[in-house]
Order: structure tokens, then sequence, then C-alpha cells
């Protein structure tokens, strides 16, 4: 909606059809009768029995700071506080590798919990009372990640200064959210190229081995295929969208800004970043 801004019936119509669909969502009913967290899951077969909560630390901020920008089915603070962030129990401050981790589980978890809600929410200057600063957040989850490939605790042939990054991915059986505690010897590429922002000199050394070292192994008619091992052998036949799409996103925020700049510009994320104790340098008023 920020993007298209041109006067014309075309753009305008486009505009009014983004506002009706954002006005029509009810995060509020995520609350589950009003309860102080949000959930993932109600449909009109299951009602809540899934019971699952979104709280943090992980991919899912975004739900929180989109409920509390709504003009139509906001949520209060509390969500935020006792719900997402458990009155400060995400927080972990604890050091691995060297590298002191603000927020979330040991080892930081899969890589995407540092892409997803950021395609969007630009972290530079971003900080609540939660984290001072989630640029800072990021980049330590990114160095972590880079730092258990160098140090290869489980001794897997191929990981290096130029093949890193673990994240959720299919691999040689199925599907998995990879991390440092739940390393399988795959290596997606989304991992370190989303990481862009975070890395830009580790990253794009990854990108060039990837490129020009594995090269068609790895590149094919929709980019880079999933994920690899060396360690096996093996080779993804696959392309996830939700893999590549934040490659793409996350090179252009590095690059220029644009998504971070363009999502931020509008007024009720702005309101929505204020209202649940944010300060960015993007928030006007």
């Amino acid at each position: 909606r920020q993007y298209f801004k041109g006067a014309d019936a075309a753009e305008t119509t486009l505009r009014n059809d983004i506002n009706a669909i954002w006005n029509k969502v009810e995060w509020d009913w995520f609350r589950k009768g009003g309860e102080n967290t949000l959930y993932w899951h109600w449909s009109p077969n299951l009602g809540w029995a899934i019971n699952m909560q979104i709280k943090g630390w992980h991919e899912g901020l975004i739900t929180y700071v989109l409920a509390a920008a709504s003009p139509t089915h906001t949520i209060p603070k509390a969500v935020y506080d006792e719900g997402w962030a458990s009155n400060g129990a995400m927080r972990n401050g604890k050091s691995f590798y060297g590298t002191q981790l603000p927020l979330g589980p040991d080892y930081g978890g899969p890589l995407f919990l540092s892409h997803y809600s950021f395609l969007g929410i630009d972290p530079r200057g971003l900080g609540d009372a939660y984290a001072p600063s989630y640029l800072a957040q990021n980049v330590a989850h990114a160095k972590i990640n880079y730092q258990h490939s160098l140090t290869n605790p489980n001794k897997f042939f191929g990981y290096s200064d130029s093949t890193w990054g673990l994240t959720a991915s299919d691999i040689q059986n199925g599907y998995t959210a990879s991390s440092p505690t739940n390393d399988v010897s795959v290596i997606a590429p989304t991992a370190a190229l989303s990481s862009f922002p975070y890395t830009p000199t580790e990253s794009m050394k990854a990108l060039k081995f990837y490129y020009y070292v594995l090269g068609d192994k790895l590149w094919k008619e929709y980019g880079f295929v999933d994920a690899f091992s060396l360690h096996n052998n093996w080779f993804a036949s696959s392309h996830l969208a939700i893999d590549q799409g934040p490659i793409i996103v996350m090179i252009e925020n590095h690059r220029s800004g644009l998504l971070w700049d363009l999502f931020m510009s509008a007024p009720e994320v702005q309101q929505g970043l204020k209202k649940l104790g944010f300060s960015s340098p993007h928030i006007r008023g």
C-alpha cells in the first residue's frame, strides 16, 4: 500500500482494497476470549483445540505489531507484555561462541527467527524494554549461527566460513527447523543470504561460494535450491517460496532499506510500535 501511491484509478483501487482487507482482520479475536496473549490457530472445525500461544522470542513479533497497529481490532499493550514477552521471560543474556544473545532460545534457534518479522520491521534503531537494540539481537543471532559452522562441533564435511546457515528447510527425508541445537548437516542458502543486513561480509562469501563454486548443483531455474548437505552429497530439488522470498527482500533491505522504509512509513505501524513501547527513528509524533 505504501508503495502504490499513484493518483490513477488502478492504484487508488488497489490501496482501497488493501485497506478493506487490513481493516477486516480480527486480531483481537485471537486473544481467545480476552486473554492477554495471541494464539496461533482457530478454525470453525477445531476451534481453539490446538491451543498454541504466540510467545516470544521467535518469528511472531510482526503479529503483535500488526495487532497493535490495527485501527479496527487492536490489542492493548498488556497482550504484548504478558503474551509475547512473558513479562521479560523471553530474555536470554547468555553468551554462545563468544557472542551475547539478548533474547530467545540458547544458541538463537533457526535463523528465520531474525528474518520473517524483519522483512518489514526495520531493526535499525529499534528498541524497547526487552531489548535496547533489535539490530544487535539479530546480528548476535546470525553471528552465533555462523560461528557454529566454523566451530563445527559435529564434524560435518563441508562446513566452513563460506558454507554456513541453519534454518528451517527441506532435508533428505522431510523437513526440519535446523539450528545449532538441531544440526543434521543440512545448509539452507536462505539462512546466510537472508542475513545480509546482519552479516554482510559473511553472507557475501557464502553467496559467492554457492553461485561460483557449487554452481548448477545449487542454482536452478528459480534460484538456489532449498537446501543441501555436502556431508551427504545431497542437493534438494525443491524451491520453497517462504525461503526464496526473504532472500530477495533482505538483500534489498541491505542494499537500500526499501522494504523497511515502506513498511515503517505506514502511520498505523508507527502507532502500533509506539503503543507497544518501542522507540524507532521511523516513529513520528
